[in-house]
């Protein structure tokens, strides 16, 4: 009986695997590329962002059909109409495992009934199954929230110490606490490698999800990681400096920032490597390495100030909605989402709709029932900008709890997302199909299910050549 681990490797492409290929040729990438069925994947989201693109793959179906765009949208409708592939297997009886996958969150009712069950690191709360993990997915989620622009430089003491307690009985090993040490250690001579923590968020992760896929052995699971798309999207100018026509980054930046990619990448050919270990033992596993999209260079411009909402509550109160009247969801910066009663949605539209900062509006979409997601991330600001512009009215940024926030690395997004992805699908016999061949994201979810012996709802059918291909059996 065929099983499946979806790796997903968000926003990773051909460009940079076979980069590091080159650079690393006795790594594992190395040696099992060559051995996997190879794909470029194509999306056709009209919005180029992770948390469109997932859910296309995942429920096999663009986002003209899924509507979803932003995190902490409600999901319920959708989910019934075109659940994500670990909702349809689980209905039909298989055995299930989500480790964070996006717009994972809030668990099933049925959690109990999956292999394990770990939100994304954009969740509400910490709740997860089984329990024994909520004390990792608490540390996660407050390393994710420090960390979002400028790594925070403090560690989150508290939850630290409630994961110590348990990380032995949850997998972490003791190669991966040394590793841990190093990077603190490191951290104290050269201060600028605390961007690596938002790698090591992930390889903590990586311990515990390969204990839960050694001792349940779950038909199907999947475990996510942003830690190279990170890397990609802040450091792509200081690895691919040829990408440029024009390049404001000096040479100094450059130099510092060269190898995160590669580092980044290090880490995650140590994860394939110990899936290679554990499928040699379990050869019924394949694992297909998904990016959903890909990243390709932009403008190389540092980013030396971005605007945010750094305090959520003073910028909804200056507009008259009071702290009853709304509550904040997990987002990405400078981004946030925000659900308001339905009756005040008018007041903040029209306040967001005559709010501008230095001639340039906040950026917002609206979604059902009172969701809103608001973006500001104005880069560079001048720097005789203090206030906003809100209906004619120069009011304060800190009245608005508005901050023009300092970047320290001075990255910017010098690499950004492409609709072409990368998947690559190693399993027992498999043989390389020549050139690469294209399908479509959404080619991905019925596929899968056409492996597991489940057949794909009438809503998310693929293309039938793809989905073939891509099921085809060695």
């Amino acid at each position: 009986m065929t099983k499946i681990v979806l790796f997903e490797l968000n926003e990773v492409p051909f460009r940079v695997l076979d980069d590091f290929v080159k650079r690393r040729p006795q790594s594992a990438v190395a040696r099992l590329l060559p051995r996997s069925a190879q794909f470029r994947t194509q999306t056709q989201d009209r919005l180029l962002s992770p948390w469109v693109t997932w859910p296309s793959l995942h429920r096999g179906a663009y986002d003209v059909d899924h509507g979803i765009q932003h995190f902490g949208q409600d999901l319920t409708a959708i989910d019934r109409r075109l659940p994500p592939l670990w909702k349809t297997l689980r209905a039909r009886g298989a055995q299930t495992g989500v480790f964070a996958s996006l717009h994972s969150y809030p668990p099933p009712a049925d959690a109990a009934d999956y292999a394990f069950y770990v939100p994304d690191p954009f969740a509400a709360g910490s709740a997860c199954y089984p329990p024994r993990l909520r004390s990792f997915q608490e540390l996660n989620l407050r390393m994710s929230r420090q960390s979002a622009r400028n790594v925070s430089t403090g560690v989150p003491w508290g939850a630290a110490a409630r994961f110590a307690v348990d990380s032995p009985r949850l997998g972490l090993r003791a190669a991966t606490v040394a590793a841990t040490v190093r990077q603190l250690v490191d951290e104290r001579r050269r201060p600028w490698t605390r961007v690596r923590r938002r790698t090591f968020q992930t390889v903590l992760a990586f311990d515990l999800f390969e204990k839960l896929l050694r001792s349940t052995q779950p038909d199907f699971c999947t475990f996510f990681t942003n830690h190279v798309a990170s890397s990609m999207h802040r450091y792509w100018a200081a690895t691919y400096p040829a990408d440029y026509e024009k390049m404001d980054f000096d040479a100094a930046w450059r130099a510092q920032f060269q190898d995160e990619i590669d580092y980044a990448m290090r880490w995650f050919d140590v994860m394939i490597a110990r899936l290679e270990k554990f499928v040699h033992r379990h050869p019924e596993y394949e694992i297909w390495v998904a990016s959903s999209m890909g990243q390709a260079a932009t403008s190389a411009q540092p980013c030396e100030t971005q605007l945010y909402i750094t305090d959520l509550g003073r910028f909804m109160q200056a507009f008259g909605i009071a702290p009853g009247e709304w509550s904040q969801r997990p987002a990405m910066a400078p981004e946030v989402s925000v659900f308001v009663n339905e009756d005040r949605a008018p007041a903040l539209r029209g306040a967001l709709a005559v709010l501008q900062v230095a001639g340039r509006p906040l950026h917002y979409s609206e979604r059902e029932r009172g969701f809103f997601m608001i973006s500001a991330g104005h880069e560079n600001l001048p720097a005789g900008v203090q206030t906003a512009d809100v209906g004619g009215r120069a009011v304060p940024l800190g009245d608005l709890g508005l901050e023009n926030v300092a970047i320290e690395d001075q990255s910017t997004s010098s690499a950004y997302h492409v609709p072409e992805g990368s998947l690559w699908v190693l399993r027992a016999g498999a043989a390389q199909p020549g050139g690469r061949p294209v399908v479509g994201t959404t080619d991905l979810a019925p596929a899968i299910l056409r492996r597991l012996g489940a057949t794909p709802a009438a809503t998310a059918t693929g293309d039938a050549a793809a989905v073939e291909l891509l099921a085809a059996r060695p």
